[in-house]
């Protein structure tokens, strides 16, 4: 009576992520649009683009510059643009459905993923058992302690929220709006690329392949018609006590 991890293999592991990120990708998408009709996100969209288009016409200027066409602004077209942010500032009801567009687009991006992610990693794997998602079910991957007990809803929460939602996903978009916003320097790329390089080497290099989100929540994937679980730790604890007794029993003495 033997006990091993079968852990599943790199290509199954691969397409089930693969999977995964397809639905959960359409599944935020559309919970992000029923959030953005909800809280009125297009009225704000579009004024803050009437406002800038109509201060763009006012000092005849082109807000949408790139770095080159900026630096090539004569004198006179450079004090017209810094003459239309001035005006732009100065007016509370741009800058207010500016500040409201931001703040709505931080929301809804981190609440639809929030939901994707505990519907589709938390919710679906507690309702077919064994930490499976759609892609692990189909590929036949299952999820389960590291020392070989069955994943309950603790572990899935901790798996998927400060793994999964904090760490994997939010940090890194947070690092990339403020980079796309221009309020953060260098360091925004170095985190990235460290998370990155992070994430990289404990799939690749670490002793279980794990990443980010299994080596918090101390979970392995398996593959499931082969991999013995235990229900609770005592089982597994049990059947351990049980092996070494007949280990035990079958030696040889001189």
């Amino acid at each position: 009576m033997t006990w091993s991890l079968q852990k599943a293999s790199m290509w199954k592991r691969i397409s089930a992520f693969l999977f995964d990120g397809i639905v959960l990708g359409v599944v935020v998408v559309l919970l992000g649009w029923a959030m953005s009709a909800a809280l009125g996100y297009d009225r704000y969209y579009r004024e803050v683009e009437d406002a800038y288009a109509r201060y763009a016409q006012a000092y005849g200027v082109n807000f949408n510059l790139s770095l080159s066409e900026y630096e090539s602004l004569t004198e006179a077209e450079s004090s017209a643009l810094n003459a239309a942010y001035a005006a732009l500032d100065a007016d509370e009801s741009a800058v207010y459905a500016y500040n409201m567009l931001i703040s709505l687009t931080l929301l809804i991006l981190s609440l639809s993923v929030l939901s994707g992610l505990l519907l589709m990693d938390f919710a679906v794997p507690l309702l077919l058992g064994n930490g499976q998602t759609l892609g692990k079910k189909i590929f036949g991957l299952g999820l389960m302690r590291c020392d070989g007990v069955r994943v309950n809803a603790v572990t899935m929460f901790v798996r998927t929220l400060l793994g999964k939602y904090a760490l994997e996903t939010m940090i890194p978009l947070l690092i990339v709006i403020m980079i796309f916003l221009g309020v953060i320097g260098v360091i925004g790329p170095v985190i990235l690329g460290l998370i990155l390089l992070m994430q990289l080497g404990l799939v690749a290099f670490s002793a279980r392949r794990t990443a980010i989100h299994d080596l918090l929540a101390s979970t392995v994937e398996v593959d499931l018609p082969s991999q013995r679980i235990f229900p609770t730790r005592e089982d597994m604890i049990a059947f351990k006590q049980k092996a070494h007794a007949e280990k035990v029993s079958q030696r040889t003495y001189p």
